[in-house]
């Protein structure tokens, strides 16, 4: 059985579990931290998730088990089989990672561990999350979901690419993407409704009191 090695409170860990749920391919879930040895042993760079296929093969970066999984198991696809619509959700997926997620993910200490940043770092930073709302409510037309009436992996992606930029923006920038982006809201509150989320969001959840024990480790 293929195993799914990182943990809970991850959101890119998260991005593959709900896939793998979404699709119905049963996995093993490994619970390990980053840069352990457990982790480094599965994955040189020591960064979660990383997966170890049915045949052993171990593979890293959530992106990259995104297709793997696409490619092993080719029933209930979660990309479009128009290909032109296909190419819409890859855009979605990296506008949704280089523009919200990855840009907010700057400012993460500044929640978590109460660290001020500089004026300039805080204007970059929603300078990027505006650019990605704005691509994004030019790209997605929520009918209801992200490309049309299909989920796909488009709406997984940023289900949790999201989560950061909804703490960090209201928090340190007086900004936030569920009200400036329409009908994100909406969207949001439907993808947060299903089994699938549900049971990923208490698993989240019941890891947090550990990951933040870990995170607060002496290095």
């Amino acid at each position: 059985m293929l195993t799914l090695h990182g943990f809970p409170f991850s959101n890119y860990h998260n991005i593959v579990k709900h896939a793998l749920m979404q699709k119905g391919v049963p996995f093993d879930e490994h619970i390990v931290y980053p840069n352990t040895p457990e982790m480094l042993a599965v994955n040189p760079t020591g960064k979660a998730p990383a997966m170890t296929t049915e045949k052993g093969t171990q593979l890293s970066e959530s992106s990259v088990l995104l297709e793997y999984l696409e490619d092993a198991y080719p029933e209930h696809s979660l990309f479009p089989e128009d290909v032109e619509v296909r190419g819409r959700v890859r855009q979605l997926m990296k506008v949704s990672e280089l523009y919200l997620e990855l840009a907010a993910r700057r400012l993460l200490p500044a929640v978590l561990g109460n660290i001020d940043f500089p004026q300039a770092t805080l204007d970059e930073v929603k300078s990027v999350l505006e650019r990605g709302a704005h691509s994004l409510t030019a790209l997605a037309n929520f009918g209801p979901y992200l490309v049309g009436s299909e989920l796909t992996l488009a709406d997984i992606y940023l289900r949790y690419a999201l989560a950061i930029p909804k703490m960090v923006g209201p928090a340190k920038l007086d900004w936030n993407v569920m009200e400036v982006v329409p009908g994100l809201a909406d969207w949001d509150a439907m993808m947060a409704s299903t089994d699938i989320a549900q049971k990923i969001d208490a698993d989240q959840k019941a890891n947090a009191t550990e990951f933040m024990a870990f995170i607060s480790q002496p290095k």
